[in-house]
């Protein structure tokens, strides 16, 4: 009698067949690729940057809740954000999605960069961002990357000092942004007329 991983005796066969199906995808669960989620907004492109789960915890059980952060923009100068909270992460991510489009505004990009160098904080958070060169791209780190490619930025080097809560980094990145002025409006600040 020959014996075979897997079982007793008689069912060896079903502990080969187990054994070589395992095998051959490594112990790993296949992974799907990931959905292209249609956008809730009809007039800006959106970005989930941030869902938080708060838990409560009642009598049978723990009941959960989502917080959504989204930045909103259209590539080409308007850029936001909005927050929304739900029991579900959708309804989350929507509340997010129509609270950040009252918020969208305007500033000044100049060729697919800013018009000169500038720090905005918020909290602990300070972020720099310096205007760089055609075919440099968009160096920051993935909240700063949200809020600058939303505004249609291509070309930008960016710095991140203090707290790295994605959050804070957003909000300092648009504190930024709101204090560009460019050639035309200084000189209209000033009063000087070339």
């Amino acid at each position: 009698m020959i014996k075979t991983r897997g079982g007793p005796p008689g069912q060896g066969g079903k502990g080969n067949e187990a054994g070589a199906s395992a095998g051959e995808q490594g112990g790993r669960r296949e992974r799907r690729p990931a959905q292209a989620r249609e956008s809730r907004s009809k007039l800006y492109k959106e970005d989930v940057v941030r869902i938080n789960r708060c838990a409560k915890v009642v009598k049978g059980g723990k009941r959960f809740s989502f917080a959504a952060f989204v930045v909103l923009g259209d590539e080409k100068g308007k850029v936001g954000y909005g927050k929304g909270k739900a029991k579900e992460v959708a309804s989350s991510i929507d509340k997010a999605v129509r609270d950040g489009e009252k918020g969208v505004r305007p500033y000044p990009i100049v060729a697919g960069t800013i018009p000169h160098e500038v720090e905005g904080r918020f909290g602990s958070s300070r972020v720099r961002l310096i205007p760089a060169a055609d075919g440099t791209g968009v160096i920051a780190g993935r909240s700063v990357r949200s809020v600058l490619e939303k505004a249609g930025v291509h070309n930008i080097l960016t710095k991140c000092y203090g707290n790295h809560n994605p959050v804070n980094l957003i909000r300092a990145t648009l504190d930024a942004l709101s204090q560009l002025r460019t050639k035309e409006q200084y000189q209209e600040l000033r009063g000087v007329i070339l």
